[in-house]
């Protein structure tokens, strides 16, 4: 337990001391909510985002340069199993969406006088299977395309389209009905779903089990496509 929580620390260090990912998690989210005036509504969705960014965006290029560089390799040698590294990417790509999503959420209570969450418990859960559920994702991608840049390329190429066809860059309503139909069909849609209900105090659990099973077919998906070379 020692060991993972100090991969887990070192791995978050890193991850935000990456400008590109401090920018991306920290500062792009709050240059939109600017943009749309303090909108509480579009919070909700930027959380989504944040998320997305860290676990579609950043994780596969990483995760595929641990194997490029032989680590997971070397790992699988020592009393340090490659499992804890990649544990450890997990729990630092949630941690540094939290720290990026309490930012979002204090600048929008605090300086543009949005209300509270509704559910903060609901909220809670909502973000953690949904931060869960793309860092999944980041892994099949990883799992799939298993050198550094193609990772994080493919990785670019899926989350940006689906930030905007899910709803969490632009309301899906504001959308083309075809594209509306093929948000219908995103892991991401059920996540921001979840997170506006808890944000608005809606309980639904729909949203959430989609995300639950979402997680266990990735995972599932991932560890068996997966080499550690």
């Amino acid at each position: 337990m020692k060991a993972f929580t100090a991969l887990a620390a070192t791995e978050l260090r890193l991850l935000l001391r990456d400008p590109a990912s401090l920018f991306f998690m920290m500062v792009f989210p709050l240059m939109l909510l600017v943009l749309k005036r303090g909108d509480s509504g579009a919070v909700p969705g930027y959380i989504a985002m944040i998320v997305a960014i860290g676990g579609m965006g950043a994780l596969p290029g990483i995760v595929a340069s641990y194997r490029e560089r032989k680590v997971l390799k070397r790992l699988a040698i020592t009393p340090v199993s490659p499992l804890v590294l990649l544990g450890a990417q997990l729990v630092a790509q949630v941690a540094a969406g939290l720290a990026g999503s309490v930012v979002l959420v204090g600048a929008a209570i605090v300086v543009f006088g949005a209300k509270a969450p509704g559910n903060v418990l609901m909220l809670a859960a909502a973000f953690l299977l949904c931060s869960v559920m793309v860092c999944t994702l980041g892994f099949v991608i990883a799992a799939v395309v298993r050198n550094t840049r193609g990772a994080s390329l493919i990785g670019m190429l899926v989350m940006f389209p689906m930030i905007f066809l899910a709803g969490a860059a632009v309301p899906r309503n504001a959308l083309p009905a075809p594209l509306r139909q093929i948000g219908d069909f995103l892991p991401l849609t059920p996540g921001v779903e979840a997170l506006s209900n808890a944000w608005s105090g809606t309980v639904a659990l729909f949203p959430l089990l989609i995300l639950a099973g979402t997680i266990v077919v990735a995972t599932v998906v991932a560890g068996a496509l997966f080499r550690w070379e």
